[in-house]
């Protein structure tokens, strides 16, 4: 009997020291908790066209920096038309080209007309040439304006089918380079939703990676204490992973509306039911350097300033990230 009763003391002492150290810090007046996962944006990693996977550079786990290339897709077709484009390319300077030098010439020839006109109207008025030559000069200089207008014409089509054909080999390496698909933040690959080889639709999923400069946990509150946060309020979280690590974080989010609302909101009683969902967010400047330790889903507990006055108890002070 003695025994048994030193069992139930030493088991009534560990669970109190249990229950000193892990559970939630007492609160003063001037501060709400609430319970909360801790979770990270979700970004998709898509590809814009649909095509083959090539290569992969990523895996579950990977932490990638932004901009980093995580996969290649088979661009194959896409190399062969812009090789199709550059040669038009080639060809529409060359066209180009020949317009140019085709108005030169015709430049030339009405300087050369214009002077046989003007001669010819000399000579007809001291009578040494006829009127009928004058009038094939003036036949010729017209002839010779008309074509150099048309030479400047060429010169306009050849000019816009340089442009277009140009055109065409900046869009083909726009798409080419569309075909490399980068991580557009730092973070953390979560999934792995293909494999090397794979046809995708456009709009086909490789990744999804989180967003570690984006890290929040949402609670819910009742009425009377949700009443009193106001956006930008101090916040800190503590998670069970890390108990003894008190991470600062700042008030993003408050609800305009209850998520858990009662159809008919008459009585004190029924009002304190109603939850409003409040969104705390990590400094990322803090995250840096940390993104291996976030995991999407942690649980933990959320505690908010309700009087920016009130000091943050000492169990509450932020403490260096694990």
């Amino acid at each position: 009997m003695l025994i048994l009763l030193l069992l139930i003391a030493l088991g009534g002492a560990g669970g109190a020291i249990y229950w000193l150290k892990y559970s939630e810090p007492s609160l003063p007046p001037g501060f709400a908790s609430g319970n909360g996962r801790l979770e990270a944006d979700e970004i998709d990693i898509d590809t814009k066209f649909a095509g083959r996977i090539a290569k992969l550079f990523a895996d579950e786990g990977d932490i990638l920096k932004a901009d980093q290339v995580v996969a290649l897709m088979d661009t194959r077709d896409l190399e062969a038309s812009l090789k199709k484009s550059e040669a038009l390319v080639l060809q529409a300077q060359r066209t180009l080209d020949e317009a140019k030098a085709n108005l030169v010439q015709q430049q030339t020839q009405v300087t050369l007309t214009k002077q046989e006109l003007d001669r010819t109207s000399a000579l007809v008025l001291k009578g040494y040439a006829t009127l009928e030559l004058l009038d094939q000069r003036r036949q010729q200089m017209a002839g010779a304006v008309a074509a150099e207008n048309a030479a400047t014409d060429k010169i306009g089509e050849a000019q816009r089918a340089l442009e277009a054909a140009t055109h065409d080999v900046e869009l083909y390496k726009v798409n080419i380079a569309d075909n490399a698909l980068f991580a557009p933040r730092e973070g953390r690959i979560q999934y792995r939703v293909a494999n090397v080889g794979e046809v995708l639709p456009a709009g086909g999923k490789v990744f999804t990676m989180l967003d570690t400069s984006y890290v929040y946990m949402d609670i819910y509150l009742p009425t009377a204490e949700a009443g009193r946060i106001r956006l930008g309020s101090d916040a800190r979280i503590i998670l069970d992973a890390y108990p003894t690590h008190v991470i600062p974080a700042k008030v993003v989010f408050i609800a305009s509306q209850a998520q858990f609302t009662p159809k008919e909101v008459e009585t004190k009683e029924e009002r304190d039911k109603l939850m409003f969902r409040i969104r705390v967010k990590i400094d990322p400047d803090r995250l840096l350097g940390h993104a291996e330790i976030v995991r999407s889903g942690l649980p933990g507990v959320a505690y908010v300033h309700t009087n920016p006055h009130a000091a943050w108890p000492p169990q509450l002070q932020a403490s260096a990230p694990p």
